[in-house]
């Protein structure tokens, strides 16, 4: 209420920010006035008069920071500021260039996409508002129809001044090109180059258009490009430049849908395709045939109990009915009857209170949680996988069994060893078996064909939940999509492992200025602030909004619900009002295409089974008569033209089947209606049997509709219940946003050690000269060697493991009693670096000196991606059974961060390592060239967004199961009890009683010579 009555008094946020900015409009427009006398070669000369006054600005912050500031961060942040300042300095001028330019082409015809296209806009003062806002780095929220892509254009065109690169960054391939195309004459008549990027194009085409003032692409391309340049073999392959400013259109869809997953490139693992996946499908399916009858007869008992007033028993058997198969029909048919699903929510709220949920599923083969995807199998349903060895699908305690082993004092030394190694194979067995069968089980109950997922040219192609499209190369992790081939009866792919990876938040976030715009942000701008540091500023529209929109038409069942749609659109296209029907599903979405058909209404039907010229299709939706069907409003970005008369008609008329799980996307398919002042309408459809509606607040919802005494065929349409949706709508966006922020906790742990290796690879790869960096390796593996403490007694040292590493490694034959070891032990380092750097030059003077510096940029290219590749490897695997640490009172998280500073400090280590042993041992005889780099390491890679489950902040199968049954484990467990690194410090105890730190690399040498482990 307080609110409300400020927001009345002062005006909202964005009010506020608006209205500060209307003098720098007035100015801008002055100045565009004034530019009406110049000749388009002054215009042109005024660019470049521009570039050279930024490029001047920023060398001369550059030669302050370099002299004044040592710390490199602050460094940076000065020279940003600098030009930053003085693009602010010429924004006015810059933006009444690009409107005086827009001016001059009014009236020009030119092709775009092959089509002739007519140049008709010049921007209002809304539109340069909404730039200004962008420039700032915010994000600038306009609605749909108010020309958002005529408003990139402006601070696209300024910032390109810097000469560091514009980037604009939209949902699809089409709109890159469509819109350079469109908009790219605009920045050609100032003298600025445009390109845009495509997923067809090769690595040529692709720095050629990265080295334009401006590009537009999709942020998968510009993700990708840059995984693909920090695994690039030679300088020439790198594609990108400098991330400077970006522009990120639909932002909301970008920066928050897409960002739930990280992209991935991967190659194929060598290991052979696992067969369990079809082995186990007859056990799996004769599984959920068993619990379909169950739930079956649990619907019946209930329905007795009713008849006979056993309400607490009937509630118990429509609850296990419930977590039993969830998505069966007589649950659902059942659930539609008044009272049922507040009886069954009382007694599970009964359960949940005496901690005694469990029990429920006693009497069940296996329960379902709809709303975290995870799967329990009982006890009950282990007897029926194998009925003569239930212990089969036990997970043993791997502690316990490792523990009897080394009580048994009869066992020799290396049967000791050989009883652990099989402990070990038949947990990780057993293990595997069990999660594969989950996975089975989350494959038959929890994804629909049609719905997550289709079937096209014998593939299974996951479909985004959010915008309807295939999402091209994705695969779910974890062994769920050869479940899903194992059940859709398709070749299952073998598994793939990662070679580079990084979510869209950090990538995003490496630019210098990020911006982005969208109709609908308002509801995200939390997300986005703490996130992104982005703000959320809402833009005025050019003419006031008159869309009517309706409150929605709530119905029992999805059979009413349809009927009542189809009765609409059907009454819609007779009077000749073009609809745009927006669906959840693909199955939706061709339900009522049959349904359509059969009542003789001609259509357009855009999904992810028909995708292709959807931009064209959506952008006719708005002719008379058209009826467009669009899941999750595919063809995003394109506006809808009203026809001839459809404005007298009532203008185009929105029809949503279902509400999305988030109010934006809903919103989104509102808003392709009431454009620019367009009459317009919108109506949403739901019944109790909606995904949103059963899993959130349905109990609510339904109460309320018991209490108006609704019956079958009746509709309820009242703002209670509409208030009931947005709440349950705002916990899933909550949920969803927890889920997204654990896994950029996660990926936070490995964008540093990314930059690290990633700033490696980049000097080795752009260095002129590695030579410099031979004795830093040097010394930095002696040192490793031979420990880094000052006060540890170096005549404790394996002298004879060392020299004979030395010897190995480095070449180098050293005597350690000729060293001084007592006093300065720095002079000992020094010389044994000196001895290896001779051999190292030895070996220098038998080649050219650039064959030996491609040698060497070979070397330590290779060494990093290597190891990289198994540290990556190795994090995966971390990272799959992280959560079962929380079972052992410990936070998943610090585990991971402190288990993954341990891995990487070795995987350092051991890369100077190979590095050295590689450079000093490699044959080199008889070389007379620089060794050549493969080129074609592409071709086996794949380019995908992960699935994001298991990531640390979505319960996976293994952890709700360790709920009940702690003594099981991930599928690939981490052996041992914890991990330390080897250079972790550790206690040890001399025979004499005296205690000495060392680390932990050095313990055996110690042990060896009677030392005990404190």
């Amino acid at each position: 209420m307080l609110q409300n009555i400020l927001t009345k008094i002062f005006g909202t946020k964005s009010d506020r920010d608006t209205k500060s900015l209307l003098p720098i409009v007035d100015e801008i427009n002055t100045i565009y006035e004034s530019l009406k006398l110049k000749t388009d070669e002054e215009l042109e000369k005024k660019t470049l008069q521009f570039k050279k006054e930024i490029i001047e600005k920023r060398k001369e912050a550059e030669e302050y920071a370099n002299n004044q500031i040592s710390d490199k961060e602050e460094s940076k942040k000065y020279i940003i500021e600098a030009e930053q300042d003085k693009l602010n300095e010429l924004l006015p001028e810059a933006f009444a260039m690009v409107k005086e330019t827009c001016r001059r082409m009014m009236g020009i015809t030119y092709r775009v996409m092959g089509q002739e296209t007519k140049w008709e806009m010049i921007p209002y003062d809304v539109q340069i508002l909404g730039g200004i806002v962008l420039h700032q780095g915010k994000v600038s929220e306009m609605k749909t129809g108010e020309g958002k892509t005529l408003v990139a254009t402006m601070p696209l065109y300024l910032n390109a001044l810097t000469g560091r690169g514009s980037h604009l960054v939209t949902v699809n391939d089409y709109l890159a090109q469509r819109d350079a195309e469109w908009v790219g004459e605009v920045y050609k008549s100032l003298g600025l180059t445009v390109g845009y990027i495509l997923n067809s194009m090769d690595n040529r085409e692709r720095k050629t258009t990265y080295d334009c003032d401006i590009t537009y692409g999709t942020n998968n391309e510009y993700g990708f490009d840059y995984l693909r340049d920090n695994m690039a073999l030679s300088k020439e392959d790198q594609v990108q430049r400098d991330h400077a400013f970006v522009i990120v259109d639909e932002v909301d869809s970008v920066l928050i849908d897409e960002a739930r997953t990280p992209l991935i490139i991967s190659g194929s693992v060598d290991a052979p395709v696992d067969t369990t996946y079809k082995e186990l499908k007859p056990m799996v399916q004769n599984l959920i045939k068993k619990q379909n009858s169950l739930v079956t007869e649990l619907v019946s008992d209930a329905v007795n109990y009713m008849e006979n007033e056993k309400l607490d028993e009937a509630g118990l058997k429509l609850l296990q009915a419930n977590r039993g198969m969830p998505k069966h029909p007589k649950v659902m048919k059942i659930f539609q009857e008044k009272g049922t699903k507040k009886l069954a929510h009382d007694v599970e709220s009964e359960y949940i209170r005496d901690k005694k949920l469990h029990e429920v599923d006693d009497d069940l083969y296996f329960s379902i949680d709809e709303k975290t995807h995870v799967i329990d199998i009982t006890d009950k349903g282990r007897e029926s996988l194998s009925p003569n060895d239930p212990e089969m699908f036990v997970i043993p305690d791997l502690g316990e069994l490792l523990h009897e082993i080394d009580e048994d004092k009869e066992l020799s030394s290396i049967e000791n060893k050989q009883l652990k190694e099989k402990a070990h194979q038949e947990h990780a067995e057993q293990s595997s078996r069990i999660h594969n069968i989950s996975q089975l089980l989350r494959a038959y109950t929890l994804y629909e064909k049609d719905v997550e997922y289709v079937i096209q040219d014998g593939k299974v192609q996951i479909v985004d939940e959010f915008t309807g499209r295939i999402l091209a190369g994705r695969r779910y992790s974890d062994g769920l999509h050869q479940s899903l081939e194992a059940k859709e009866n398709v070749t299952i792919e073998r598994e793939t492992q990662t070679l580079a990876t990084i979510t869209i938040q950090n990538y995003f976030r490496m630019y210098d200025n990020l911006a982005g715009m969208t109709g609908t942000a308002e509801t995200e701008a939390e997300e986005l602030g703490s996130i992104y540091d982005l703000d959320v500023v809402v833009i005025p529209t050019h003419r006031e909004i008159i869309r009517d929109d309706r409150n929605d038409l709530i119905y029992k069942t999805k059979r009413e619900k349809y009927s009542a749609v189809i009765d609409e659109i059907a009454d819609c296209f007779k009077r000749g009002q073009p609809t745009l029907v927006g669906t959840i599903t693909v199955d939706s979405s061709e339900l009522l295409s049959r349904m359509l058909k059969q009542r003789g209404v001609p259509h357009n039907v855009l999904n992810a089974k028909q995708h292709k010229g959807e931009a064209e299709i959506v952008a006719r939706a708005g002719q008379k008569g058209a009826v467009t069907i669009a899941t999750n409003m595919a063809g995003r970005g394109t506006d809808i033209k009203l026809g001839d008369g459809i404005k007298e008609l009532g203008g185009l008329h929105i029809l949503g089947t279902e509400r999305h799980e988030s109010r934006r996307i809903d919103l989104q398919l509102r808003g392709r209606s009431g454009r620019q002042g367009d009459p317009g309408s919108s109506q949403f459809y739901l019944s109790l049997e909606d995904d949103l509606m059963r899993l959130f607040n349905s109990e609510r919802v339904a109460s309320i509709m018991d209490r108006m005494g609704i019956e079958e065929g009746e509709v309820i349409t009242h703002k209670m219940v509409t208030r009931a949706i947005q709440n349950a709508q705002k916990k899933v966006e909550g949920r969803n946003f927890g889920i997204r922020k654990h896994l950029l906790e996660y990926d936070d742990v490995m964008n540093q050690q990314r930059q690290v290796v990633y700033d490696l690879r980049n000097n080795a790869l752009k260095g002129n000269d590695l030579r410099e960096t031979i004795p830093e390796l040097i010394y930095d593996y002696v040192d490793d060697e031979l420990g880094g403490e000052s006060d540890q007694n170096y005549e404790l040292l394996d002298w004879e493991s060392i020299e004979q590493n030395f010897s190995s490694v480095l070449l180098i034959d050293i005597d350690h009693s000729k060293f001084d070891l007592a006093n300065n032990f720095e002079n000992v380092k020094n010389k044994i670096v000196d001895d290896a750097m001779d051999v190292y030059s030895a070996r220098e003077s038998l080649l050219p000196e650039d064959v030996m510096r491609g040698f060497e940029r070979f070397v330590v290219l290779r060494s990093i991606d290597e190891k990289w590749k198994d540290h990556l490897y190795a994090m995966d695997q971390l990272r799959e059974g992280i959560n079962l640490r929380a079972y052992g009172q410990k936070n998943p998280l610090l585990e991971y961060k402190s288990e993954g500073f341990y891995m990487f400090k070795d995987m350092m280590s051991n890369t100077t390592q190979i590095t050295l042993q590689r450079l000093f041992r490699t044959k080199i005889q008889g070389m007379d060239q620089a060794p050549s780099v493969q080129t074609d390491q592409a071709s086996n890679m794949q380019m995908k967004h992960q699935d994001s489950t298991g990531l640390g902040f979505t319960p996976s199968q293994e952890s709700s199961q360790a709920q009940n049954q702690p003594q099981q484990a991930s599928r690939k467990p981490i052996i041992s009890d914890k991990k330390v690194g080897r250079n972790e410090k550790v206690e040890v105890i001399s025979p004499s009683g005296k205690r000495e730190t060392i680390k932990y690399k050095k313990l055996q040498n110690y042990l060896n010579r009677g030392y005990t482990q404190a």
